[in-house]
């Protein structure tokens, strides 16, 4: 379901969680410590981002790793504005009416990966639940522009769910990324309060519908722990991604953006982590990145190489 927000009155970036009591913050451990950004490599970036008037999820998600990403030439561009039509408990970004989409995007997404010179570019997105494709073509025509402008950089698309948008999905697919990534961010328990406008099997059947159109297509999905799941619960999203077929899956430490978002159940050691990973690689993933900061986009070059190494490994083995 949509949440919209009319924008005519003065900008709050969560209008829909005014209402809701603050949450305590839970103090961060050590591990989860990271060193404010403002290298040379950091400010570049910056420049570069912001001279084509783009959007990324490094900033707009507050992502822990903008610092080390951004100072080794890695962003994640968000298309289709900086406004999501949903209402997710953990997530950042900002809620409301969404502007109409401008057709110069995937042009400036394109010359900005291009100046860069990316070898592997990530592109998410806001849910436009107010477009009739849910945003399909646009996706599309980003990773055909930045295919002509950047011939050699390889690209990792992740999605909305496009949701009620029949055959959407389609669209994105044959655009053939390297990589379809839709995370499923919780276990199914807990959508109802943390992602109330998307459904678990939908998501799931999603990233199924990626592999029977392209069977050679990569697929990733994420989820989050801390958020007051089971040890069981989360093995069992594990089971149900292998049997969607799903390749590569990450998993990260959930943090609160603000007290009006949903509480941090408890921080994960990184011990319990290394622990997710084997079990997740024994029951079959090409790749597995379990960790504190793990996020979808983090080391996302450096994972495609393994992840295509560990292709060719598997094949080799028969």
């Amino acid at each position: 379901m949509a949440t919209l927000i009319d924008t005519l009155k003065p900008k709050v970036r969560h209008p829909e969680k005014q209402g809701r009591p603050d949450s305590p913050l839970l103090r961060k451990p050590d591990w989860l410590r990271v060193k404010a950004p403002g290298s040379p490599g950091y400010l570049e970036t910056r420049s570069i981002v912001k001279a084509h008037g783009l959007t990324t999820v490094c900033e707009e998600a507050a992502c822990p790793n903008i610092g080390e990403c951004w100072t080794q030439k890695h962003a994640t561009m968000m298309i289709m504005g900086d406004t999501c039509t949903r209402a997710c408990a953990f997530c950042n970004v900002a809620t409301g009416r969404p502007l109409p989409l401008d057709p110069s995007e995937p042009g400036r997404v394109a010359e900005a990966v291009a100046r860069m010179a990316l070898r592997h570019v990530v592109i998410t997105s806001v849910d436009r639940d107010d477009l009739p494709d849910g945003g399909a073509q646009h996706f599309a025509d980003v990773v055909h522009a930045i295919r002509s402008a950047a011939p050699d950089t390889t690209i990792e698309i992740l999605t909305p769910d496009f949701l009620r948008k029949h055959g959407a999905e389609q669209v994105v697919i044959d655009a053939a990324p390297d990589v379809f990534n839709h995370n499923l961010e919780t276990v199914p328990r807990l959508y109802l309060g943390i992602r109330p406008g998307a459904r678990y099997y939908h998501s799931l059947r999603l990233l199924e519908r990626v592999k029977e159109r392209d069977p050679l297509r990569f697929t990733k999905s994420g989820l989050m722990v801390g958020l007051g799941e089971t040890r069981e619960e989360v093995m069992q999203v594990m089971d149900d991604m292998r049997s969607a077929n799903i390749d590569f899956l990450t998993i990260g430490q959930y943090l609160q953006p603000t007290r009006k978002h949903a509480p941090v159940d408890r921080f994960v050691s990184p011990d319990e982590f290394a622990a997710l990973e084997q079990i997740a690689r024994s029951k079959g993933f090409l790749m597995v990145s379990a960790s504190p900061l793990t996020r979808s986009s983090h080391h996302a070059g450096e994972d495609f190489e393994r992840l295509k190494a560990a292709r060719h490994s598997r094949m080799a083995a028969g």
